[in-house]
């Protein structure tokens, strides 16, 4: 193992041990490095390289905390790595998300509020029946990450927030070459509203496979 992989995993089992919980300052740098036996070099790098992922917060003149580690925090090196993919991989994101946004629809089904619900609603109804694809586009996005955030989970609405992002020129290229792609879009989020309405995970759940499926399939006869 390099010696910064080393004080990487040391720094780690002091946070996952409890040594270091979120928000404590780390010791001082000679402190540390001579407590975990490494050198000072080996310790900074490790502290750069737990910066650059947000799992510590290195404040000038102040000293080096524990983050938050608030998955939506964490997750941002997720984002990061997927804005570097490339055109070959959008079916592989577009499968993961099939896998993972209808179990998180499904666990809005039993979460989601009235309230919330209504505002989808309105949010759809504002469409009309005749959208520009940019415009639907982005209200898709929008739609899917208010039922995925109902569902309770910061970690899957996170991660699903970041998987996102590779698939949206497809849902725009599919959205001005496909003829009806418009008109089942639209459908498709009614069916998954009042599914959701009716408080019926398995449905939801089915509607949402139905819905990203269409896209992965669409791609994958057009490439």
């Amino acid at each position: 193992m390099a010696v910064t992989d080393e004080a990487i995993e040391k720094i780690k089992s002091m946070i996952v041990s409890g040594a270091l919980r979120p928000g404590d300052r780390l010791p001082k740098e000679s402190e540390l490095a001579a407590d975990l036996g490494l050198s000072r070099n080996s310790l900074r790098e490790a502290v750069r390289a737990l910066s650059l992922i947000r799992i510590l917060d290195v404040r000038q003149g102040d000293g080096t905390y524990v983050t938050s580690l608030d998955p939506k925090l964490l997750l941002e090196a997720l984002s990061f790595v997927v804005d570097f993919h490339r055109d070959d991989t959008v079916l592989e994101f577009l499968a993961v998300r099939r896998i993972l946004e209808p179990a998180a629809t499904a666990m809005a089904a039993g979460r989601i509020t009235a309230a919330e619900l209504d505002e989808l609603a309105r949010q759809l109804d504002a469409l009309g029946p005749h959208p520009a694809v940019e415009e639907l586009v982005a209200r898709d996005l929008e739609f899917h990450r208010r039922i995925v955030a109902a569902a309770g989970n910061t970690v899957l609405c996170s991660l699903l927030d970041g998987l996102s992002g590779p698939t949206t020129r497809a849902r725009v290229w599919r959205g001005l070459t496909q003829k009806d792609a418009v008109s089942r879009t639209l459908t498709e989020h009614r069916a998954i509203l009042g599914a959701l309405r009716d408080r019926d995970a398995e449905a939801a759940r089915a509607w949402a496979t139905v819905h990203i499926a269409s896209v992965e399939q669409w791609l994958r006869s057009t490439l």
